[in-house]
């Protein structure tokens, strides 16, 4: 058994459930790693301890920010946007990952939400395509959010399928019920940190509505292959918002390179 197949055990067998959302009765969504690593969104065997080490250090800071450890907290800085600015950068198996680890802390809750309803991965490698998601309770004013997020078999992880798609898809993100619904997942509980998995920033509109909701953006580089440009393109998109990282993925350095960047927002070098 890996270490990955074994934390999870660990996590769906040895932990005490948090607080349960309306849906908790359903048959938990099942993370079977074996799944995702054929998929290639979990990493080879051999590279998992090196990985879980780099999860742990891009986790903390964001986490400090959510909750004010040891920094000033940052305001709606428990909405976290994962987004990239070209497809192909390793956005989806950073939300996956960044979401298992954030799992594993003890005191945090964690719910992912499929918000790139052009090409919506999460919900597909997690079985859940097609259940009732983000774009239905924003459609439909008197749905609770909260009735449509689903279990998982991983203690403290939650999952919220993109939901039915439609031709009105931007204008409902953009709309102040998408405010409300953001809002709302944050203020019903205190301990729940929510990833919003976005479609780049390039070459769709969502992502950067969705921003504006969030209290941190989390920009996933792919390195050796996002052009310097086409990066600060993007950046430029995000530079009102004061706390940006960014997170170089798929870096041939060494573990203790600084592949993590963080605090991108206020005090930006040119």
């Amino acid at each position: 058994m890996s270490l990955v197949e074994k934390a999870l055990r660990k996590l769906q067998m040895t932990r005490p459930a948090p607080p349960a959302p309306p849906t908790q009765g359903a048959a938990a969504t099942v993370i079977d790693p074996s799944v995702l690593r054929s998929a290639g969104y979990l990493p080879p065997e051999h590279e998992e301890r090196q990985l879980a080490k780099q999860y742990q250090r891009i986790k903390r800071p964001l986490i400090a920010k959510a909750f004010g450890r040891g920094v000033p907290q940052v305001a709606n800085g428990r909405l976290i946007v994962l987004t990239s600015a070209m497809a192909g950068e390793g956005k989806t198996f950073t939300s996956l990952n960044l979401a298992l680890s954030l799992a594993n802390e003890k005191d945090v809750h964690v719910l992912l939400v499929d918000a790139d309803v052009a090409k919506p991965h999460i919900s597909r490698l997690l079985g859940v395509t097609g259940a009732p998601g983000l774009l239905d309770v924003l459609r439909d004013a008197s749905q609770d959010v909260e009735g449509l997020i689903l279990p998982t078999d991983v203690s403290n992880l939650f999952v919220l399928p993109t939901g039915t798609p439609s031709g009105e898809t931007t204008e409902l993100l953009a709309s102040q019920r998408m405010a409300q619904v953001a809002a709302a997942l944050a203020k019903r509980d205190p301990q729940r940190i929510v990833l919003f998995d976005t479609p780049p920033l390039l070459q769709t509109t969502e992502s950067h509505v969705l921003t504006q909701l969030a209290g941190q953006v989390v920009v996933i580089v792919r390195a050796e292959s996002t052009p310097q440009p086409v990066l600060f393109d993007a950046l430029k998109l995000l530079e009102a918002h004061p706390a940006v990282s960014l997170v170089l993925n798929q870096s041939p350095k060494s573990a203790t390179s600084a592949y993590y960047y963080q605090g991108y927002g206020e005090n930006r070098a040119d």
